[in-house]
């Protein structure tokens, strides 16, 4: 009897083992599960939310070419979609559903700004195109070269990565109008940090950033959101230190048109601040939005155009918060 009544303990003892490991697979199924579809849950409420971000700025900016059209006033820094958003939580400025009180709502911060593109200089300035269809050339503009080398002087860099920048440019350009085939040349960039691919630095780039952007048209720079250094770098005789006194002066008044903007820039005159290089209104922005899910960062920039009352976004792009 005493062998049979181990045997029986034995595959009582073996059952449970069992019944405990099975029970314990199950549970951490479920488990995997209820995170799977947490993480999906805040995915997509992460999605929605950077969506509404940027369709809150799009409203904004046709807001403001709504009040340009009524007014002729021109794009500054004084506005409101210059203002940047700080951190605030969702349920501080959503209305909340009435059957949800506060501490039910998903516990998301959001902030972000919008960048005026077009108060930096275009790098797809440096090569125009020249006529339309099969006569259309690409060639070298020597007057954005002229600004580009002034701006590269401001801030120390070396004029050789310009040159060959400059070069690159040009070849990816034309090639992109002759040959649709795989070339040696780079591809023509489409966003700032693409600007690699036609031979500058991580460095340059670095310092280039604050002054420098890559539009998929040629632009104008708005002289009202410019910076010093690009101020200076687009109108010859203007040096950075009254460049620095102009952005003091519009911070307070604004220049309404180009006629006023060359009465109060020292040294400027009708030659150097044209409709072909200067303006006092914009169209390309830069949406940023950052939300924060408890200790999960999510960064999403986006560039708008705005023609008229339009805005289109031409792209969007997740990138690493900081």
């Amino acid at each position: 009897m005493k062998p049979q009544r181990g045997a029986a303990l034995l595959l009582a003892m073996l059952t449970v083992a069992l019944v405990a490991t099975l029970a314990s697979a199950a549970l951490w199924q479920q488990w995997r599960s209820a995170e799977v579809e947490s993480a999906e849950r805040r995915r997509l409420q992460a999605s929605w939310i950077l969506v509404g971000a940027l369709d809150w700025a799009r409203l904004i900016l046709r807001e403001d070419a709504r009040a340009n059209q009524n007014t002729g006033a021109a794009d500054h820094l004084g506005e409101p979609w210059a203002t940047p958003l700080e951190e605030a939580r969702l349920s501080s400025f959503l209305a909340a559903d009435k059957n949800n009180s506060a501490e039910e709502l998903m516990p998301a911060f959001l902030s972000g700004e919008m960048i005026d593109l077009q108060s930096r200089l275009n790098f797809r300035n440096l090569v125009r195109t020249i006529g339309a269809g099969a006569q259309a050339k690409a060639e070298v503009s020597a007057a954005d070269v002229a600004t580009f080398t002034r701006l590269f002087s401001l801030l120390n860099l070396p004029a050789a990565e310009l040159t060959v920048a400059t070069a690159n440019l040009l070849k990816t350009t034309q090639q992109a109008m002759s040959d649709p085939q795989p070339s040696e040349s780079p591809l023509l960039p489409q966003r700032f940090a693409q600007l690699r691919w036609l031979g500058l630095s991580a460095h340059t780039l670095t310092v280039l950033q604050p002054h420098v952007t890559v539009l998929p048209e040629r632009s104008l720079l708005n002289l009202n959101t410019a910076s010093a250094e690009a101020l200076s770098a687009s109108i010859p005789g203007l040096d950075l230190a009254l460049a620095q006194q102009v952005v003091t002066s519009r911070a307070t008044t604004p220049f309404t048109d180009l006629k006023s903007a060359i009465a109060r820039i020292p040294g400027a005159t009708d030659k150097t601040v044209t409709s072909q290089t200067h303006d006092v209104r914009s169209r390309f922005f830069e949406v940023r939005a950052r939300l924060r899910l408890d200790d999960t960062l999510i960064e999403e920039r986006s560039m708008v155009q705005r023609n008229g009352m339009s805005t289109q976004v031409r792209w969007r792009e997740r990138v690493a918060a900081s």
